[in-house]
């Protein structure tokens, strides 16, 4: 006896305008630590920015969550990355993960360490499960901006990378001082 599989199609918006930006920043502002977050400014201004990408992520009509991803010279940074609260739990992750896996192949991102808490360590575990290894344990994520600290974070890689430390001044340079 077969089974039908009820897979619901997955797809991605590309937000180039501030306003259509702003519409997701309270879920951002909301999800992350706000020593791990741009500014509402910082956020907008990702728009003009040619080598940020910020997507809504919908299944059929209904938007799930979105993500940010940055193009660097030989490999695609996943800055952000949000499946929504009411939408966690039934294999959208994984799915989007896959998807954005085909679609920008070489990616890095950045993980709280396991240690941190048990959604840290499961978190961590998400993306093992779906093909990333941790690269470097002692990563330091550069502070956003005024006020805000830097942070310890894992880094990880759906790919072997093979100078780590010039991935991470890449990083530095393109992503946190653009």
């Amino acid at each position: 006896m077969e089974t039908e599989e009820t897979y619901q199609p997955i797809w991605f918006e590309e937000l180039q305008k501030r306003k259509k930006i702003s519409k997701i920043f309270s879920r951002y502002e909301n999800t992350f630590p706000e020593e791990e977050r741009r500014s509402r400014e910082q956020f907008l201004n990702l728009a003009e920015n040619p080598d940020a990408f910020v997507f809504l992520i919908k299944n059929e009509d209904e938007t799930i969550g979105y993500c940010v991803i940055w193009e660097l010279c030989d490999f695609f940074f996943l800055e952000h990355f949000e499946v929504f609260e009411e939408f966690r739990n039934q294999k959208f992750g994984e799915k989007i993960l896959e998807i954005l896996q085909e679609k920008f192949e070489k990616m890095i991102l950045e993980t709280e360490p396991d240690s941190l808490s048990e959604i840290a360590a499961r978190r961590l575990q998400f993306y093992q499960r779906n093909g990333f290894n941790v690269i470097e344990k002692k990563y330091l994520q550069p502070s956003y901006g005024e006020g805000k600290s830097s942070v310890n974070l894992f880094l990880m890689a759906n790919f072997s990378a093979e100078n780590i430390e010039n991935s991470i001044k890449e990083i530095h340079k393109i992503v946190y001082e653009s």
